[in-house]
């Protein structure tokens, strides 16, 4: 028997077109979802963030939770500010993945527009009141932080990592911020494991570099780093080879000790002189860029009322036992400063200070750093 194609009423052709609009909507929206977590990632922090790289530190087949921000505008599309071309870029993009840990990155455009400066930090911040941040080295101006470096703390598994571009345009640089929180058993004790902290960072700033035509000399790729310094790591002066060397004992105010780091490029040091026993007295630190722009930011508004603070003059004294110094740096680049300050505000350090061992430490300091950033020589406080 012959079979017969059946024959479809106007109703029948209309139902059937409507199931297939239904089919194709419903197949195009399992598409769009399946699809819509790559496309925020890759669109995350203006398009620079290296999607291999966090989904490889995440998780490959983590589910991802994608936020961004960005606005303003950097190099030849900046506004003026006071005279000057300001840098008004701000990104910030976090991915998170459940059960996992997270992966945060905030860019910024340097130096600021003048409005922004005493309303709060002008950069993200990176940890350096329990530990002392690290240098990236491998060519990079960078920075790798921790709020502790001890197995099994609870901040363990957390670490930010800095990269400073210097632009081509004279002045101008570009700043990326990355924190990397990993939970469960990743540590930062483990030396294979710390180069996944940083490679967010480096491959994120080589694509801004790229993106917003920075133009910066850029590092190799991290293959290791080491662990921020603790604060029972400490060594004696007369031996410092790196941001504490050629800084000079004393025997009244019983320094004998220090910590340090490498310099290598550093945008940050920190030197934290102590007693034998390794009690923190003084804290000696160096700025540069975009860092030294926020310090002088917000001494600014902390010290307005005393009308002396490192934004106005290159060089001076901050209260009962802190000095600042200054230094041109090359490039249209923001001046360098330089501080020391008593460990313990309200210690005997500060209510009987050594000044002139305070000037000596913070000239020896300022000096050796400043050679190595490729500053001119410093300017001291008097007194």
């Amino acid at each position: 028997m012959a079979l017969t194609r059946p024959t479809l009423t106007r109703r029948g052709v209309r139902a059937l077109a409507a199931v297939a609009v239904a089919l194709a909507a419903l197949t195009g929206a399992i598409v769009w979802f399946a699809g819509s977590e790559d496309r925020a990632l890759d669109g995350a922090c203006d398009g620079v963030l290296p999607v291999g790289d966090v989904r490889s530190v995440l998780g490959e087949d983590a589910e991802l939770d994608v936020t961004n921000h960005t606005e303003g505008a950097f190099g030849d599309k900046a506004a003026k500010s006071g005279g000057k071309r300001a840098n008004s870029l701000s990104v910030r993009c976090r991915i998170a993945a459940e059960g996992t840990g997270h992966i945060a990155v905030t860019i910024a455009g340097s130096p600021r527009p003048r409005a922004e400066y005493g309303y709060g930090e002008l950069y993200a911040a990176v940890p350096a009141s329990h530990t002392l941040p690290v240098p990236l080295g491998n060519g990079w101006s960078g920075l790798f932080a921790a709020e502790t470096a001890r197995l099994d703390d609870a901040e363990d598994g957390t670490a930010t990592t800095a990269v400073l571009l210097d632009c081509a345009r004279r002045g101008d640089s570009l700043l990326i911020t990355v924190e990397t929180a990993l939970r469960g058993a990743t540590t930062l004790d483990d030396p294979a494991v710390r180069p996944d902290f940083v490679r967010t960072a480096t491959a994120t700033a080589e694509a801004a570099n790229d993106h917003w035509g920075c133009g910066a000399r850029l590092g190799t790729p991290v293959r290791t780093v080491g662990l921020p310094v603790n604060e029972d790591e400490y060594e004696p002066l007369l031996g410092a080879k790196g941001t504490c060397a050629a800084v000079p004992t004393a025997s009244r105010s019983a320094v004998s000790t220090a910590r340090e780091t490498a310099r290598d490029r550093a945008p940050r040091e920190n030197c934290v002189l102590g007693t034998r026993d390794g009690s923190p007295l003084y804290r000696l630190e160096a700025y540069y860029g975009p860092y030294a722009e926020d310090a002088r930011s917000q001494y600014t508004r902390d010290y307005d009322y005393e009308n002396v603070t490192p934004a106005e003059k290159p060089a001076g004294r901050l209260g009962q036992s802190a000095y600042w110094a200054g230094a041109t740096c090359p490039r249209g680049a923001e001046s360098a400063l330089y501080l020391i300050r008593a460990a313990d505000a309200d210690g005997e350090t500060r209510r009987r200070p050594d000044l002139a061992y305070e000037r000596a430490a913070l000239a020896a300091f300022a000096a050796a750093s400043a050679e190595h950033h490729g500053c001119a020589s410093p300017s001291l406080p008097k007194g």
